[in-house]
């Protein structure tokens, strides 16, 4: 480890006195936290930096533009910019690394037995990676707070198999497939995975395929993101699986003409003005969202729309309730499904799906 590589240590002692103020015997604990913060400056190593951490440990990049991609697998690493302006990474000349390789530009992977803990990610931007800005899987608290991640090929800031993250105050834009993708497994096709209270929040979501792509999971919460310019707002995807996706709250957001116009897939069809999209799902509360001005033709236009998944699965026993869902077309809510105990109640809208829901 380099000097310019650690610039400070600090050092804390917590002294256990007695009641009279004196010094505490010998044979009391004193307790000493080192914290190391590890500077890095354009044209040097990221990655040299992130291996010489140890857990608590904190790398800051100084202003300027990184042509790399870094890997992280140890707990309790911080990785942020300096206060003093942007961090800025970007693809380099060549693969440098395995993240690098798979075309991604930050990766935070841990294990099914070892996931790792504790990792932040703030005050960065990741920009023209050719499959992922973010990139993690196998986390526990994973916090991504005021990252930028931008024209990436596919995901802006994606995880999988992981647990209690925190997305927020980020802005996702103009990102080949979702913004922000968070999902149990891309590999194979299981049951929905607890996500144990993972919050997505006050994101901003712009100019992507999808603003925000929920795909077989429970127990989250998508609240107070803005999403505008994007083919589709919000998906809360789920399928046949055990168990199903949802019981989770969608909740206080901001969609506001999503209309950018995305070509079919072989999953999905053409995109074009879609708010709050649910496809074979359970119990999920959408509540006191703001949908406006989302405007298409695509079978899944419209404010807040219920779909029949991939494979046919219905939603059920979703909750739509407390809304301004307004001058959405082909409508404001939609329900083209057949799956049953779906309510719609004390939303403010035009037009409906079946009619009668207004």
């Amino acid at each position: 480890m380099t000097r310019r590589q650690i610039t400070h240590l600090v050092c804390t002692a917590a002294v256990v006195t007695s009641g009279l103020g004196a010094a505490a015997p010998a044979d009391d604990r004193t307790v000493h936290q080192v914290l190391r913060i590890h500077r890095v400056q354009p044209g040097e190593s990221i990655q040299r930096a992130v291996d010489a951490a140890r857990p608590g440990d904190t790398v800051v990049l100084s202003p300027g533009t990184y042509r790399q991609s870094v890997r992280i697998t140890v707990s309790d690493l911080t990785l942020r910019g300096s206060i003093a302006g942007p961090a800025v990474i970007v693809p380099g000349p060549a693969a440098d690394s395995t993240c690098a390789t798979a075309g991604n530009g930050i990766c935070v992977t841990g294990t099914k037995a070892a996931p790792v803990k504790g990792v932040t990610l703030r005050s960065l931007t990741i920009r023209g990676f050719a499959k992922n800005g973010l990139w993690a899987a196998w986390t526990d608290r994973l916090k991504v707070q005021s990252v930028t991640a931008e024209k990436n090929g596919q995901w802006g800031i994606a995880q999988e198999r992981s647990v209690r993250g925190v997305f927020s105050r980020n802005l996702a834009r103009d990102n080949g497939d979702a913004g922000l993708f968070v999902a149990n497994t891309v590999d194979r096709e299981d049951g929905a995975q607890d996500a144990k209270g993972t919050v997505v929040s006050n994101n901003r979501l712009v100019g992507n395929r999808i603003g925000v792509t929920v795909r077989r999971l429970r127990n989250l919460t998508v609240e107070r993101n803005e999403a505008t310019g994007n083919c589709a707002a919000v998906f809360v995807v789920g399928d046949e699986g055990t168990p199903r996706a949802g019981a989770m709250t969608v909740s206080r957001n901001h969609i506001h003409a999503n209309n950018k116009l995305c070509p079919k897939t072989p999953r999905l069809p053409f995109l074009q003005g879609s708010g709050i999209v649910l496809t074979g799902t359970e119990k999920v509360l959408v509540t006191k969202n703001r949908v406006e001005d989302n405007v298409g033709a695509s079978p899944l236009s419209g404010g807040i729309v219920l779909f029949k998944s991939f494979v046919g699965a219905p939603n059920e026993s979703n909750e739509i309730r407390d809304n301004v869902v307004l001058r959405n077309s082909t409508a404001d809510l939609a329900d083209r499904d057949t799956g049953k105990n779906n309510t719609f109640r004390d939303n403010t809208c035009g037009v409906s799906e079946p009619a009668g829901m207004c």
